[in-house]
């Protein structure tokens, strides 16, 4: 049995059926590993009409005519229906085959099998298609395994990568996942000996194509991935099997429709494939940023992905959301939501989503450097846009917090996508900004990283506590007083503004916090470390 899903001439003629007549191949003997689909028997001389191609042909010879033109005419028709073998069962009709028949079927490259002894043709038939028939069940068996372990990775917590990295290690080439129209959301390697990227290789062979109406590649198997919309038509996905290792053979494309059973269920699960898509980019970044992508790698992957920047430097941004998507479908509608809000931005970008951490990365490309600011505020209301029209930005909840990174080049992206991440984090419950410098929170990026240390919650507590507790007890609270003082670095006059209180009020105000804290507010090291105990409070408990 072969991955074609029929057995071999070859081994039809070794079956006890076909043996019992004493074959003798007369043509063409080394086409006998070709493929038998199935068995036909048959006499009249159109037959070959009635064939698709693959068939072993049981005939006495009764159509094959008696002049040479007939019978050349007979063996080409059978050659053109490309079926597997002819074979002719010697006795009244002819008992040795024409020269005429022997030499069209050589030069048609076509198997010719003469049988020198009678035999069922039933028997055969029925000898034959239970071979076939056990060697289908054997290959959906196989399908089947490929089916179970992509169902295992599921349920292990793996997803669609692990899923397409499965199938492209049965068939041993790149698998792609791609929306309906042509644009590639996930690839899995594959490319055997090769050595080469699953994203170079479909850029190669896609020549950069993205509509489907452009046709599929050419050595591709596709399958679709059904979807959950309306009619029995609606495709969600499509698989995309690229022979670069090797063939790929009936059996791949079997396993390749379980798989697609099984990436239905996880894009039921993600509803839309915008969120499909940016989960995909977010990977992708989160990749980049986290050293699983060389940088010299990183301008080809981002162009299958749909980036293509200028010559100028890149600008990492990142949004961490503090509301709770968990709701399903939250999630698309925030990536269509901010998908459509960035493509007015006016600069190239390339968008993510990190459901898992709550992350939205953004890679953009500036033309300059002296743009980062004006860029920075687009971005940065688009990115907040999408929040609103995705119904995530509601009384009662903290707003997105938007962090702009250092720009620089592909060397410099890792960086500085980690860089911008966690500055992210760390800047949650900051005083609410449009967007935040990630350089001008080096310190509280360090202070976050700190926030496990039992020595910050020590120095928290001697800074301020006496303030803590007097807050915990008193009014009016001292901390907001001492905050809004430090940060108009002393001057009196600025803090009472924002704060709404006369001179006095003020003075009385510090003149009780230097008591309960036992320090001097006009010492520069105090002021340091207060300023220092201030912004960690906000990462210990």
């Amino acid at each position: 049995m072969d991955d074609q899903g029929g057995i071999t001439v070859q081994r039809a003629l070794e079956l006890p059926g076909l043996r019992g007549g004493l074959p003798e191949v007369v043509a063409c003997a080394d086409r006998l590993g070709r493929t038998v689909r199935w068995v036909h028997a048959g006499e009249v001389p159109n037959i070959a009409s009635l064939l698709k191609g693959g068939e072993l042909l049981l005939t006495t010879g009764l159509g094959l005519g008696t002049r040479p033109a007939e019978q050349r005419a007979f063996v080409r028709r059978l050659a053109e229906r490309n079926i597997a073998a002819l074979v002719v069962e010697l006795g009244p009709r002819f008992t040795r085959l024409p020269a005429t028949i022997v030499e069209t079927a050589q030069g048609a490259g076509l198997p010719v099998v003469a049988l020198h002894r009678e035999v069922p043709f039933v028997t055969v038939t029925e000898e034959i298609h239970t071979e076939i028939v056990n060697g289908h069940y054997a290959l959906l068996q196989r399908a089947e395994e490929v089916h179970r372990r992509c169902t295992q990775a599921l349920l292990g917590g793996g997803g669609i990568p692990q899923v397409l990295r499965i199938l492209s290690d049965f068939t041993g080439n790149p698998v792609f996942l791609e929306t309906p129209d042509g644009q590639l959301l996930y690839a899995a390697g594959g490319a055997g000996d090769t050595g080469a990227d699953p994203l170079q290789v479909w850029e190669g062979l896609r020549g950069g194509r993205t509509s489907r109406e452009e046709g599929p590649p050419a050595n591709a198997v596709l399958v679709d991935v059904p979807g959950g919309g309306h009619g029995s038509g609606s495709v969600r996905a499509r698989l995309v099997l690229l022979a670069v290792a090797g063939p790929l053979s009936p059996l791949h494309r079997m396993a390749a429709e379980r798989a697609a059973g099984v990436l239905a269920v996880v894009l039921m699960q993600a509803r839309q494939e915008e969120e499909l898509a940016a989960r995909g980019r977010g990977d992708f970044l989160t990749d980049l940023a986290e050293g699983r992508i060389r940088s010299d790698d990183a301008p080809a992957q981002a162009k299958v992905l749909g980036f293509r920047p200028g010559e100028g430097p890149l600008l990492p941004v990142v949004m961490r959301l503090t509301t709770d998507l968990g709701v399903a479908g939250n999630w698309s509608v925030l990536a269509r939501a901010v998908l459509e809000e960035l493509s007015s931005a006016g600069v190239p970008a390339l968008f993510g989503v990190r459901p898992v951490e709550g992350r939205v990365p953004v890679l953009l490309g500036l033309r300059t450097e002296s743009e980062r600011a004006a860029v920075a505020d687009r971005v940065a209301a688009a990115l907040r846009a999408g929040v609103e029209r995705a119904g995530l930005a509601h009384a009662g909840t903290q707003p997105p917090v938007v962090v702009v990174g250092v720009p620089g080049g592909w060397a410099t992206a890792s960086a500085g996508l980690r860089h911008a991440a966690e500055t992210a984090t760390a800047a949650q419950g900051l005083p609410d900004r449009p967007w935040f410098d990630a350089r001008r929170l080096d310190i509280d990026l360090l202070l976050w990283r700190l926030r496990e240390h039992p020595d910050l919650a020590a120095f928290v507590d001697r800074a301020i506590g006496p303030l803590r507790q007097h807050d915990a007890a008193s009014r009016p609270p001292l901390l907001p007083t001492l905050e809004t003082y430090l940060a108009h670095a002393g001057r009196k006059a600025e803090t009472a503004r924002e704060l709404h209180l006369n001179r006095q009020t003020l003075y009385n105000r510090l003149a009780r916090i230097s008591e309960l804290l036992g320090t001097d507010l006009d010492d520069p090291q105090t002021v340091l470390a207060l300023s220092l105990a201030l912004r960690a409070r906000r990462h210990v408990s």
